[in-house]
């Protein structure tokens, strides 16, 4: 391989750490477990199936400016920047519920910063996108759909619609008190400008009505109503006729993460001392395991790592602790980086604030990030003690 080859692979690897970290630890595990068809009942495929048709209809609904056209109405009539900034945090928290954490922060993190570098302060700028990543994450933690972990934890362990959203709603809510909060923090001046994002309209009325029936299909098949398989092959079917590029758009890395997890700890679990050894380790620890390891890996590979050693009756502690632990680091949900890399674009850019400065530096949005996020975790984790 030559040196520009080798250069290329590593810096793929840094990009997708946790997916290489995945295939590593999968391709390391066969050494003690060989082949065999029993890798095929590892796999989750009910899971992927539905991961696939959600992403494939967001992007769907996306391209159609169907969230960004939403968002322009309710921010049409605002005319002062706390106002402004509150309904735009609002938007990734309600909106994380049904569209994931990701897909939001993608949405709604660039239609902010068009909105507010030319009326606002750089310091505002950088809070309020601080806030909305926290709204993704924060909201996206009620329902089964808002995010991968959730989607998985879902599906894995049967647990009733009623109790999942038992179970995440008072988190839920005091997150959005805390979000609630924060935005008083905002400095309430004036909006003098008015941006272009303020003037986005939905484009193709028909394509959206068609993806809005296959959204549907993909809610009744998340709440046990329709087989995973089905809807994910209408869904491939149905946009293959229609728009063929947007499958190009679903997140396949993703998809491929979780095979390489599904391999990595079934193969644990195959190895009786592993598997009695990180059960023990785990158990009657399971929320202070995932908040700890979602950390350093995320919470989407810390679900897949510590769920087959969690019993049955500690999947709630370990449903709120992967939530929960995507607050703290930058790494604790993959999609913080999403808004990460959004702001780092414009500030990189050198595009001048109401103020005629620059954005504040990647440094200092990162130590904002997690002053804001490790508070809203220490928050989550005395309700948790709390309710325990």
């Amino acid at each position: 391989m030559k040196p520009h080859a080798f250069s290329v692979f590593f810096a793929w690897i840094k990009k997708e750490a946790v997916l290489s970290a995945a295939v590593l630890g999968a391709a390391v595990s066969v050494f003690f477990v060989p082949p065999s068809k029993t890798y095929l009942s590892y796999i989750d495929w009910n899971t992927l199936c539905i991961l696939f048709a959600l992403m494939a209809v967001i992007a769907a609904l996306r391209s159609c400016g169907v969230f960004a056209t939403l968002g322009a109405l309710l921010c049409r009539r605002l005319t002062g920047v706390r106002a402004l900034s509150g309904v735009l945090v609002a938007l990734c928290f309600f909106s994380s519920m049904l569209i994931t954490n990701d897909v939001a922060l993608l949405t709604f993190v660039p239609f902010t910063l068009s909105l507010l570098v030319p009326v606002a302060t750089g310091g505002t700028v950088m809070y309020v996108v601080i806030l909305q990543t926290i709204a993704a994450n924060t909201g996206s933690m009620l329902t089964p759909l808002g995010n991968p972990q959730n989607l998985f934890l879902f599906q894995q362990t049967g647990l009733p619609v009623l109790d999942f959203f038992q179970t995440m709603l008072p988190f839920t809510v005091l997150a959005a008190a805390l979000l609630g909060a924060g935005v008083f923090f905002v400095p309430n001046a004036p909006v003098n400008a008015v941006s272009e994002a303020r003037h986005t309209h939905v484009r193709e009325t028909k394509r959206i009505v068609v993806y809005s029936l296959l959204f549907v299909l993909c809610l009744l098949s998340v709440f046990r109503m329709l087989p995973k398989p089905v809807a994910a092959g209408a869904v491939a079917l149905v946009l293959f006729f229609i728009d063929r590029k947007l499958l190009l758009q679903v997140d396949y890395l993703l998809l491929c993460t979780f095979g390489a997890f599904f391999v990595f700890t079934g193969n644990l679990s195959a190895l009786p001392a592993v598997h009695s050894a990180l059960a023990a380790a785990v158990s009657g620890h399971e929320f202070a395991s995932a908040v700890c390891a979602s950390q350093i890996i995320s919470n989407v590979p810390a679900t897949l790592l510590l769920y087959p050693f969690t019993g049955a009756a500690q999947v709630r502690a370990l449903l709120i602790g992967v939530n929960a632990g995507g607050l703290g680091t930058l790494v604790a949900s993959l999609a913080s980086l999403i808004s990460y890399k959004l702001y780092m674009g414009v500030q990189k850019s050198a595009v001048a604030t109401s103020e005629g400065k620059m954005l504040p530096s990647g440094a200092r949005y990162l130590g904002l990030f997690t002053v804001c996020n490790i508070l809203a975790l220490a928050f989550q984790v005395a309700l948790y003690m709390l309710l325990k």
